[in-house]
């Protein structure tokens, strides 16, 4: 019989230094979830994950029968799943507004981040998206002195996207001018000492920051 057949408890399949494991186990952290987290090595993958998951990626979220694999649809279903605290807007138009945000973080962060990650490519690649990521987060940083959280009065999905990137910028050698970031420098020190975020950190990911 298949380990994950004889899971009973919701299982997280987690890459431990993964930005987009690191959205969900931020999500179970707020919502206070129970949950079992497998840590996975891109590099040698368990066949549990497999087994379950048509990509092999992760985060993969099992609950039951039921198993998703993109971080998105995790992180919506947690939030339906377990409706306290909610970590989107109640009324359509501002839960639109909050998924644009979350799709922009993808388009204009998010692939930046991963092809930093990697760390593979042509030299030019990489420092092309360096640059172009720095220059972005500069751009945007102002609005972070809007509202106590990423561009909403309450913490949202949105700051469970925005979050682990910004946690890794050492590890990507990303340095932000001071004087220009300053609203975005202090939401960051803020928001790294709320107890739920650093419930969610692996050791990996503390390393990152040392």
């Amino acid at each position: 019989m298949s380990v994950v057949t004889r899971r009973s408890s919701m299982t997280v399949f987690s890459d431990p230094r993964d930005h987009y494991s690191h959205r969900v186990r931020l999500v179970l952290a707020e919502k206070g979830v129970t949950v079992d987290i497998v840590d996975v090595d891109p590099n040698n993958k368990p066949e549990d994950l497999a087994e379950v998951n048509p990509y092999n990626s992760v985060p993969t979220l099992l609950d039951r029968d039921l198993v998703l694999y993109e971080s998105t649809v995790i992180m919506e279903y947690l939030d339906e799943r377990f409706p306290h605290p909610p970590l989107l807007p109640v009324y359509p138009v501002a839960r639109a507004q909050s998924r644009l945000l979350i799709h922009r973080i993808e388009k204009d962060w998010s692939n930046r981040v991963d092809i930093l990650m990697a760390g593979k490519g042509r030299e030019t690649v990489i420092t092309r998206a360096r640059k172009e990521l720095r220059e972005s987060l500069a751009a945007v940083a102002p609005v972070f002195g809007e509202k106590p959280f990423f561009m909403s009065e309450e913490f949202t999905l949105v700051d469970c996207c925005v979050l682990p990137i910004l946690w890794r910028l050492n590890a990507l050698d990303i340095k932000l001018p001071e004087r220009t970031t300053k609203p975005m420098q202090k939401y960051m020190q803020i928001m790294f000492e709320r107890p739920t975020f650093r419930e969610s950190l692996t050791e990996a990911e503390l390393e990152m920051r040392e």
